[in-house]
């Protein structure tokens, strides 16, 4: 039917763009929290991100960025925008892959539809596909520059072309499909790894088709279609590289040939293998070994996009994250080594002992270029480098096994344990370790990670939600499922007397159940009538949730919300909701004409479903009008003097940065150094380059002396032959005392020596003319400036990280200025606390020393600067539109603000100048309304600075309001009768 194929493309290229049109429009118009910052840098210079990397983002990112004709804030918005048309892409895959399924009721071919059943198919592709549109986890990764958008994109498309060759099956040249998947499945593992989970899927689709369907049939189809998932993730991703990188060290290590060499070599081994397999098939006729062969070679040529990250690495871009410049090292970016490992089928508890090290495993040997003798270096045999544990402590489908999060595990288990006496083999002392039963590691498995990261996510999107506020300890009040039925919502509490908090949270989104029940009704109806296409959708549906849950093994207290993760998941559930169209349709045709039953079905489902879903979703989902993040940015990288350099430890505190400098162009004068990323040799040797306006970091440590494997630990062991106990040690000879192959600054332990400063007391030279010159320090604080900043480190030791820290001090003598950002937390400042001068969202090393005696208040302020910084140059990014959405993340940084406003005002205050305090606070009050930023003890202090600036009337206000809340919470808490709030 002709008629059918017009419409079907009609209406499924309409509901793509009206999905787009709708990402378009609640699409951040710049840069947005978390990891968009680093991903839009990356993409609009093609620089390297962190591993795996995401070479194809990037491409097609940095193609799209091209229209924006010079003018560097469209950047981010265009790249937002490729996000919004790859998810409306996806969504018109899913209605042509939901009419695809729902034809199939009705019979094999197009003919047999006649015009009722022909509506009532496209609407369940109406219907489904708009459900996805408006998922919670769906469409909050359609507005932003991050790759899960453009990953739910290629997982469509590979299924749609999935669907595409079972119609064409019979036809000579339907392996063209499966040649095109392989190729689409290369391109997308330069995106996300999330869409080899759709392979299983489809090999259902095609045992179904090619065969009768047998228990054993099937059984044997999800073990292959698994294991060619498994074959494409652990085999052909990493083996390839691993097979380039071992022939790269035959030719140039053992053969003595140029760098690179083996790589080339290898590269025409392929090509030469593909041509001659390729040959081999046609000569023989074996179509199905010529497919393989095929798919492989373009599997090969979309996965060819990493060559990209190597050879950008190679021109050292500002951002080179572990710096993959040859197949040594992109083996080891793939890999994601730096991220760790953690057990799925079997291994340890978070307390199991761990064997004696002479028993633990060998790691990988880390490789690095030698130019002068023209080979591959090991710089570290990570002999003995991975930990091993005492079996008798370990388990079968390890779930708990994270010995970080011991407390988090007892909570969710509701651990009792089994007490097992247990022998020390070096100390020999007996201690009885209280091993978790079997039973208590499954009750884990299913209370945190099945209930609460995936279940609760679940319900988010097709039963409701309670707030925007992350749950990380499983506590009614917060980030729960919700579903807007009294009754049912009482398992969370009382729902008579939410606090406006609550109540007026834009997050809460009442959904009824009815996505989910309708969904239900598709999942029955297919499983009743089409079963086999539903076992398809429930291995997608399993592969993409629940899945994913098994193999990343989560412990608690992950850093944020982990829901876009499963979109597939959410998306599989959508088929069925879209197929829950039909079951209602057959009901009605039984009673109305088909035509009238396909409208009235269609209309019933849709206003119940996807609209009720986007009404609710809306207001949580709008980005636009938010320059938050840049503007954020901007204000860390404007509090610092010219030429400075900024300490950050965390995403959210760094990437933000990153975008600033290299997208817009904002103050590439700032060196930004992040303390993480500081424990690699690779990035230290980035902040030794020169990067734009900014010159190389002081470091005096070599890379011998820093590489990896090197001085990755050095502790504080105080020897008194070398260093009196209260005496203080200048830094710069300590760190040449620590950086020294001299035998005698080593010390000696059971696994070896290793590298010590010999004292904790550390002393920096003080230029007092320096210092006044460059504006390090005021000169009203003259007289304060001490001839040494003199502390004592309280640790056992140093990471590389802070050892770098030192080092820069030690040498940098005051030339340029030293900041923390005021986020980055007090363990990054080693103990410098008392000579760190904030200055609006940046703390700064300073020679005076502070007097503060405030519990957990670090250094001083300085006002003339900060008030400058705050009331005159800092931008906002519209954080005072109550008409603007404002998610968690957003409004944990207006309460640190809120928190440095009130600093500056005391500060004032205590100097004398109550009306410049004054005007701070006003401004604070302004900028942080209510309405977007809820009032909590951060706005406690903003009244309680009131009262010491003499504003008695304002701090009124804000204490009177805050008394309301506070009132209204405690009713609210009280009315758990006994609950646990």
């Amino acid at each position: 039917m002709k008629k059918y194929k017009n419409l079907n493309n009609i209406f499924g290229w309409g509901v793509g763009i009206a999905a787009s049109i709708i990402f378009i429009l609640t699409a951040e118009p710049t840069a947005s929290f978390w990891d968009c910052g680093e991903f839009i840098a990356c993409a609009y210079k093609l620089e390297v991100g962190h591993p795996p990397g995401a070479p194809t983002f990037n491409l097609l990112g940095r193609i799209v960025s091209l229209f924006a004709n010079g003018d560097v804030t469209m950047v981010a918005k265009l790249i937002n925008y490729l996000s919004a048309v790859c998810s409306g892409l996806s969504v018109m895959f899913l209605f042509w892959i939901i009419t695809f399924m729902a034809k199939k009721f009705y019979g094999k071919n197009e003919e047999e539809l006649n015009e009722g059943t022909m509506y009532a198919v496209f609407g369940a592709g109406l219907v489904g596909a708009m459900s996805l549109a408006f998922c919670d986890s769906f469409w909050f990764s359609a507005v932003e520059g991050e790759v899960y958008s453009m990953a739910a994109f290629f997982t469509t498309l590979i299924f749609w072309c999935a669907t595409k060759w079972e119609r064409e099956a019979d036809e000579q040249n339907s392996y063209r499909w499966i040649i095109l998947v392989g190729f689409l499945i290369g391109l997308s593992i330069g995106v996300h790894l999330l869409n080899l989970l759709a392979i299983p899927a489809m090999g259902y689709i095609y045992y179904f088709k090619k065969h009768k369907p047998t228990f054993k049939g099937i059984l044997l189809t999800t073990i292959i279609s698994m294991g060619v998932t498994g074959i494409i993730m652990s085999l052909i991703i990493p083996q390839i590289v691993n097979l380039f990188a071992k022939f790269e060290l035959l030719f140039v290590n053992s053969f003595g040939l140029p760098f690179n060499s083996g790589t080339i070599f290898f590269a025409v081994l392929i090509v030469a293998l593909i041509f001659l397999g390729l040959r081999f098939s046609i000569k023989k006729k074996k179509v199905m070994l010529n497919t393989i062969i095929l798919a492989f070679m373009f599997l090969l040529m979309g996965y060819s996009t990493y060559l990209i990250l190597v050879i950008r690495a190679n021109t050292q871009t500002p951002i080179s994250e572990n710096d993959p410049k040859d197949a040594i090292s992109l083996l080891s970016y793939l890999n994601r080594e730096q991220y760790g490992d953690w057990p799925i089928l079997y291994g340890q508890y978070y307390n199991t002992p761990r064997n004696p090290q002479s028993e633990w495993k060998d790691g990988s040997p880390v490789y690095a270029k030698d130019e002068l003798k023209g080979k591959y270096i090991v710089i570290d045999k990570r002999e003995k480098a991975i930990p091993t544990y005492d079996s008798k402590f370990c388990t079968l489908f390890p779930r708990m096994w994270s010995g970080e999060h011991a407390d988090e595990y007892k909570s969710w288990a509701e651990i009792t344990g089994d007490p097992i006496s247990y022998k020390d083999p070096e100390s020999e002392e007996t201690e009885i370790i209280n091993k978790p039963t079997f039973f208590e590691n499954v009750r884990f498995f299913f209370n945190y990670q099945i209930g609460h990261m995936y279940l609760r996510y679940f319900l988010w999107n097709f039963a409701g939600k309670q707030n925007d506020i992350q749950n990380s300890d499983g506590n009614p009040l917060e980030g729960n499922w919700y579903s807007g039925i009294k009754f049912i919502d009482q398992r969370l509490g009382p729902q008579d007397n939410l606090p406006d908090g609550m109540k007026h949270n834009k997050g809460m989104n009442k959904f009824y159940f009815l996505p989910l029940i309708l969904g239900f009704i598709g999942f029955i109806y297919q499983l009743n009538k089409r079963f086999n296409d539903s076992l398809i959708v429930m291995l997608f549906f399993f592969m993409t949730g629940i899945a994913i849950i098994l193999y990343l093994n989560q412990y608690p207290n992950q850093p944020r919300e982990r829901d876009y993760a499963y979109a597939g998941s959410m998306m599989a559930f959508c088929i069925w909701i879209g197929l829950g169209v039909l079951a209602l349709f057959d009901l009605l045709k039984k009673k109305i004409t088909p035509v009238m039953s396909a409208v009235i079905a269609t209309v019933l489902c849709f206003a119940c479903v996807p609209y009720l879903m986007g009404k609710n979703g809306w207001d949580d989902h709008n980005r636009s009008g938010r320059y938050v993040m840049v503007d954020f940015a901007s204000d860390y990288l404007n509090s610092c003097a010219p030429n400075a350099i900024i300490f950050t430890n965390g995403d959210n505190d760094t990437f933000p940065l990153w975008y600033a400098q290299e997208v817009e162009g904002i103050r590439r004068d700032v060196r930004v150094v992040n303390l993480s990323l500081l424990n690699t040799d690779w990035y230290i040797s980035d902040m030794k380059r020169k990067a734009y306006e900014s010159e190389p970091v002081p470091f005096s440590l070599t890379w011998d002396k820093y590489k990896d494997g090197t001085r990755d630990y050095v502790y504080f062991i105080p020897d008194s032959t070398l260093c009196k106990t209260n005496t203080f040690y200048d830094l710069k000879q300590l760190i040449e005392w620590v950086g020294s192959d001299d035998p005698k600054t080593k010390f000696a332990t059971s696994i070896g020596s290793v590298e010590y400063f010999p004292t904790k007391n550390l002393s920096i030279a003080v230029d007092k003319k320096t210092v006044l010159a460059n504006g390090t320090v005021q000169q009203n604080l003259s007289d304060s400036i001490v001839p040494a900043i003199q502390w004592s480190v309280g640790k056992y030791g140093v990471q590389k990280s802070e050892l770098m820290m030192l080092d820069l001090l030690a040498n940098n003598k005051w030339k340029r200025p030293v900041y923390f950002a005021s986020t980055s937390g007090s363990s990054s400042y080693l103990g410098l606390d008392k000579y760190l001068r904030l200055e609006g969202l940046a703390y700064r090393l300073v020679p005076v020393k502070s007097n503060s005696t405030v519990k957990g208040e670090t250094g001083a302020v300085n006002t003339e600067v900060m008030y400058n910084n705050m009331m005159n140059k800092f931008k906002w990014g519209n954080i005072d539109d109550t008409t603007l959405y404002f998610d968690e993340t957003v409004t944990g940084m207006a309460m640190s603000l809120r928190l440095s406003f009130t600093r500056l005002a005391n500060a004032l205050s205590e100097e004398g100048k109550k009306d410049l305090a004054v005007k701070a606070l006003d401004k604070c009050v302004q900028l942080f309304p209510e309405r977007n930023v809820s009032y909590n003890y951060y706005q406690y202090l903003v009244g309680d600075a009131y009262y010491k600036a003499d504003a008695a009337d304002k701090g009124n206000k804000v204490m009177n309001r805050m008394i309301e809340i506070y009132e209204q919470n405690l009713q609210y808490y009280f009315s758990f009768k006994g609950k646990k709030a």
